[in-house]
């Protein structure tokens, strides 16, 4: 299958970011990014999409939305709404209505930043999902990468330190989130798992200090989503665009953290009797069923079934796995990086039925 890289959750000045959609493309080409998806509160910008051409790079420009009721204090129960072609801010009040009303458009909904904290000595609220009896929603945003720096701040010091550093922040996706996807697909709900960053590219001016607090690059990184294709990218805007949409919504993709080493070639399959699987597929495990991982360095690999870690690999690049145990089966990679060990790939489930007859 062809990989591409795309960074998803990133907002313009058409809502808090401070940068415009070109800024946003430019700094993906410098990032080596395939494509982005920009996601501006409650406004669904259009007439921007298409192909972009700069610093000679092709970049696939999305647009979609990040809906929530903003008469709704704390605004909790952000939804990002992807592929849908249509403003359904009006609909913010019940999260349902907008997972609805995205489906029968044809859309994707991720519930974003699934635990969010407080962050009370700037004056953030906690904004976490709290409406859990939604259905229907295609997955959910596992690592978000501008929640996860409200979990490390204990105080200002800090936060001056990884505005001037932010390569220090990211360590994984938050453990509460983890165990609600985890849950969620223990119920068997096929829940498709997506890396955000979040993007903002906020300016701060403390006294004579001014800084970028997380540029658009910095974020295009780092936390990325690489989507597995059945073909290359074409060039035809409507063909490649459907190709990404199909592509997240079965869930053919994982989440890399890119920063401290490319996680570009991990694969993680499934091989039956009769054919080979993707992450997001599904198999029958008659005969038995081989998993295998291929990771694109040597790494500590973890292989977890049902929420529960079966297998743990250090420093390997292939992990092979024989089972006839159905379940829900999927990866984590950690590296050591500045001094800490950190979380560098999360992979989609494969799901391993029983076998028939």
């Amino acid at each position: 299958m062809e990989e591409i890289i795309i960074n998803l959750h990133m907002h313009t000045r058409y809502s808090d970011g401070s940068g415009l959609h070109r800024d946003i493309v430019e700094a993906a080409a410098r990032a080596g990014l395939d494509g982005v998806i920009v996601t501006d509160h409650n406004v669904w910008v259009q007439g921007v999409e298409g192909y972009r051409e700069t610093h000679n790079r092709r970049i696939l420009l999305l647009v979609g939305e990040e809906v929530h009721d903003r008469m709704r204090n704390p605004q909790k129960n952000h939804l990002l709404v992807i592929g849908a072609n249509r403003e359904l801010s009006p609909l913010a009040g019940s999260p349902q209505r907008v997972i609805d009303a995205a489906r029968q458009a044809g859309g994707l909904t991720f519930i974003a930043h699934p635990n969010d904290p407080a962050l009370p000595m700037f004056g953030e609220d906690d904004i976490s999902w709290e409406d859990w009896e939604v259905y229907g929603f295609t997955g959910l945003e596992l690592w978000n990468g501008f929640s996860e720096l409200k979990n490390v701040i204990r105080f200002r010091l800090q936060a001056f330190f990884y505005a001037f550093f932010p390569q220090f922040v990211a360590h994984g996706p938050i453990p509460a989130t983890l165990q609600r996807w985890d849950a969620l697909l223990q119920k068997g709900q096929p829940v498709v798992a997506v890396g955000g960053s979040d993007a903002h590219a906020l300016h701060l001016r403390a006294g004579c200090l001014r800084r970028i607090v997380f540029p658009y690059e910095f974020h295009f990184r780092a936390i990325n989503t690489h989507v597995l294709l059945p073909e290359k990218l074409s060039g035809d805007f409507n063909t490649d665009k459907q190709s990404v949409l199909t592509a997240l919504r079965q869930g053919h993709c994982f989440i890399g953290y890119d920063l401290p080493a490319s996680t570009r070639g991990f694969r993680f399959t499934a091989q039956g009797r009769s054919r080979t699987v993707v992450m997001g597929d599904s198999l029958d495990v008659n005969g038995g069923v081989t998993l295998q991982i291929r990771l694109p360095q040597a790494a500590e690999c973890r292989l977890i079934k049902d929420g529960q870690v079966i297998k743990v690999w250090k420093r390997q690049e292939v992990c092979t796995w024989i089972t006839q145990t159905p379940g829900v089966y999927r990866v984590e990679c950690y590296l050591p990086y500045l001094g800490r060990r950190r979380g560098w790939i999360f992979s989609n489930p494969i799901y391993l039925k029983p076998g028939r007859g």
